[in-house]
């Protein structure tokens, strides 16, 4: 379908923007002079701009309509960029991250996902979704593999033009922007056809039932991301430049490794999940990867410690497809808004809330302090996840035997 393609194109554009942001924030504002304390109320600006996008988004995207909203988000997203690029200093700077949601995650995880999720299972029959969804994040990872790789940018324009340090990430910054206004663009070519669920959305409401399925599985979602908070692209970046001073190219070639591996495993989750569960890919392929992050601070060089974090990165995203099927797949279509609104806004207000203690703990304890908190509560969420949802069936599973759950 065309709006298929339509919301690959824009998820593939976003992506790109949002995986060299992710990495170059960090290292711009360190340019700054920024400490780790501000580097996180930055990082937590951003994410809480984006946390109140999905709350707007949630409560009243099917009345503004989803195409409208779309493009309004990725406008304010670039809007927010040249603040970034043009202001200095950390309120002027910290306002524009709120402005613009600025995502240092380094993953696309913003409120235009909460629509993009409520349009796609549409354009696919329940047995497809969760393929559908994979390759939605194939070609999200591609683009932040690639924006990975557009991280050297800045240290392009120092060789080739000799532009200074830190005009070279503003320059970087304002490309950046040019994406997300590419992205609106995108959006806007969708047809009226995506709206169709959302009269019936607002005629009739979320059941009791599906609130309380939701409220529950929504609240684990907060503890996972509450730990991905700790884990952002963005403080990932400065600690592999602080611990082991690498600088933003090897940073931006690792990422883009990070995001390669990314884009195999969400194939892999969709096979996989056909054969055991959504739930049960989600768990059994994220407690290994939580456990490899735990070795990375304890790593002797910068080589070892990027083997072992792209090891991490080839399990870590096997969830994300599964998840975001599984969301969708236990409510009826017009609740779907919802369900992915809710399930995005506590992830997204999780990740605001993090980023600023991670920093703190990068000043006060020691830089690899975040991963290892981050990664003890990963595995306390996936356990959680496992007790409570186990027995809970999306369509396609629930011919399956008991025993296959």
């Amino acid at each position: 379908m065309a709006a298929r393609r339509i919301l690959y194109l824009a998820a593939f554009l976003r992506s790109l923007a949002v995986g060299m942001v992710g990495v170059l924030l960090g290292l711009y504002l360190s340019k700054l002079a920024f400490d780790p304390a501000e580097i996180g109320l930055v990082i937590a600006a951003g994410l809480g701009g984006g946390a109140l996008a999905a709350l707007v988004v949630t409560l009243a995207g099917d009345r503004v309509g989803r195409r409208r909203a779309l493009v309004t988000i990725a406008l304010l997203a670039g809007i927010g960029a040249v603040g970034i690029a043009l202001l200095s200093g950390p309120i002027a700077i910290t306002a524009a991250a709120f402005v613009g949601m600025l995502n240092g995650m380094g993953r696309d995880r913003g409120a235009s996902m909460i629509l993009d999720q409520a349009i796609l299972p549409a354009t696919v029959a329940d047995a497809d979704r969760t393929r559908a969804f994979a390759w939605y994040n194939v070609l999200q990872d591609a683009g932040h593999a690639l924006g990975g790789l557009l991280a050297a940018t800045p240290a392009l324009l120092r060789s080739a033009f000799g532009v200074g340090a830190v005009g070279a990430f503003r320059l970087a910054l304002l490309g950046y922007a040019a994406i997300c206004v590419a992205t609106a663009f995108v959006y806007a070519r969708l047809s009226a056809t995506v709206e169709r669920e959302s009269a019936e959305a607002i005629r009739a409401p979320v059941s009791p039932h599906t609130r309380r399925i939701l409220w529950k599985i929504s609240s684990l979602f907060a503890v996972d991301s509450l730990a991905g908070g700790f884990l952002t692209t963005a403080l990932l970046a400065f600690f592999f430049y602080e611990r082991f001073g690498a600088g933003e190219v090897a940073i931006g070639l690792l990422f883009f490794g990070a995001r390669v591996a990314n884009a195999g495993s969400h194939l892999a989750a969709a096979w996989l999940a056909k054969r055991i569960g959504l739930v049960n890919t989600m768990v059994f392929t994220h407690i290994p990867s939580s456990l490899l992050l735990l070795t990375v601070p304890c790593a002797p060089s910068f080589p070892v410690a990027a083997a072992l974090f792209l090891l991490r990165e080839g399990l870590v995203e096997m969830d994300v497809p599964t998840r975001q099927s599984y969301v969708v797949g236990i409510v009826q279509p017009h609740e779907r808004t919802f369900a992915s609104g809710l399930a995005q806004l506590v992830r997204l207000g999780a990740w605001a809330v993090a980023p600023g203690f991670a920093g703190l703990l990068m000043r006060g304890v020691t830089l690899g302090t975040p991963l290892i908190v981050g990664a003890g509560m990963k595995i306390a969420y996936d356990m959680l996840l496992y007790a409570a949802f186990k027995r809970h069936r999306p369509p396609e599973e629930q011919r399956w035997p008991t025993a296959a759950t």
